[in-house]
């Protein structure tokens, strides 16, 4: 009897394994985008301006990304709907097109972000832009007209991995324990810059574009209400490994930069390799930087340009998913190439887009309570037992209303200075 017992334990552990694996993706992948070049910026800037004393808030808001993702992969699985779908069935057709317009310029933003980041890593290399932007978008035209999503998923997945050098990057930089701890608790909050760099982490953390993302994703994959306790562990296992890799970054800057008195802003790829690959070694320093980089980069350029062709497809009414071949879903092909292409073009031209990087992100801010705002919204609709409710709605509506509000503060700082 004993034996059985064993057995059918080991089998039932077996099983749940098996569904893990199977249901894992769209949470790992969509937090891996967050950690993008710009976040890895701002964790770059954490560090070089105020050592670890922004550290603290890399491990608070880990928690702040499940909430909110795990009310996506509810609505998804449950609904069977994508996020924008959901806002025109509840709220009328012109909510959600506001809400996918900004999306859509959010998107299109932050993909030149991603690709500037690229272009940037190929300079370290003496790669010039052009060279760098006919690769990348060749390549994610060819993953997406050739694959389906299960085998982008993975795509993203194995490029998003890169990203983990960035923990190996802080072991190196050799940090030391006794400064970190005091400087987690030396939190300076009467400082306009330190808050205005909390804001920015948490506009870096909470992306409106991972929201409508996630929520198609999981309907795209099929996920049922059965799958949903391993779609929160994904969602778990991403929203940590992201706020690692955030932290492990701030680490880098903070045992090099900080430490050394070199303090400053750090707001370009090549400024910040050249702040860490010194302590590291220039050659080593400079394959591991880059590596790590290009992961964030090319797995967030993949999120947000099928963000963007997705959640246009479902507002338009037309085939919208990589399970349909290019010829019978023409307009969601076209707005992927479209995205990619221009972006490409616009970095390769040597544009200035710091001005427009700088605008995105103060609408990115200042669009966080319209996305936190209907994704709460929606959960309060869902059918029992999967709606929002109880002690842990409260809960929710409050993580939701400070999030959202230090975003706000951090766009309109942005704008008066």
């Amino acid at each position: 009897m004993e034996n059985i017992l064993t057995n059918s334990t080991a089998a039932s552990r077996r099983t749940r394994w098996a569904r893990f694996l199977t249901v894992l993706g769209p949470g790992l992948v969509v937090m891996l985008a967050d950690t993008d070049a710009g976040s890895v910026i701002t964790a770059a800037q954490s560090g070089a301006q105020w050592n670890y004393r922004l550290l603290l808030l890399q491990l608070i808001l880990a928690p702040i990304l499940y909430v909110v993702q795990e009310l996506t992969i509810r609505l998804g699985i449950v609904s069977r709907k994508g996020h924008g779908d959901l806002i025109h069935e509840y709220f009328g057709r012109g909510w959600a097109w506001l809400s996918v317009g900004t999306l859509i310029i959010a998107c299109v933003g932050a993909l030149l972000s991603e690709l500037s980041g690229l272009a940037g890593v190929g300079l370290l290399f003496g790669v010039p832009s052009w060279a760098t932007m006919l690769v990348v978008v060749t390549g994610l035209l060819l993953m997406a007209f050739t694959g389906s999503y299960v085998s982008v998923e993975r795509i993203a997945m194995a490029v998003g991995a890169f990203e983990l050098v960035f923990i190996v990057v802080a072991w190196q930089a050799k940090p030391v324990f006794s400064p970190m701890l005091h400087g987690m608790v030396d939190i300076p909050w009467h400082d306009h810059q330190y808050l205005y760099l909390v804001a920015a982490n948490i506009g870096a953390v909470i992306m409106p574009w991972m929201v409508f993302y996630q929520q198609s994703a999981v309907v795209e994959k099929k996920l049922t209400v059965a799958d949903l306790p391993a779609a929160r562990m994904d969602t778990m296992a991403g929203a940590i490994i992201t706020q690692v890799i955030m932290a492990a970054v701030l680490i880098a800057t903070a045992a090099t930069l900080g430490q050394h008195g070199s303090s400053g802003s750090i707001d370009t790829v090549q400024g910040i390799a050249k702040a860490i690959t010194p302590f590291l070694g220039e050659n080593v320093g400079k394959i591991l930087f880059g590596l790590g980089m290009s992961g964030a980069a090319l797995v967030a350029t993949i999120v947000v340009s099928l963000t963007a062709a997705r959640t246009l497809g479902e507002l338009l009414g037309v085939k919208h998913s990589l399970e349909h071949e290019p010829r019978e879903a023409p307009w969601f092909y076209g707005m992927y190439a479209v995205s990619l292409a221009g972006g490409g073009l616009l970095v390769a031209s040597g544009a200035d887009l710091v001005a427009l990087s700088v605008g995105v992100q103060v609408m990115n801010a200042l669009l966080l309570p319209v996305v936190l705002g209907f994704l709460y919204l929606l959960a309060r609709r869902l059918p029992e037992p999967y709606r929002l409710q109880g002690s842990y709605a409260w809960v929710v509506a409050c993580t939701i209303a400070i999030t959202a509000g230090f975003g706000v503060y951090g766009g309109i700082t942005g704008i008066v200075n």
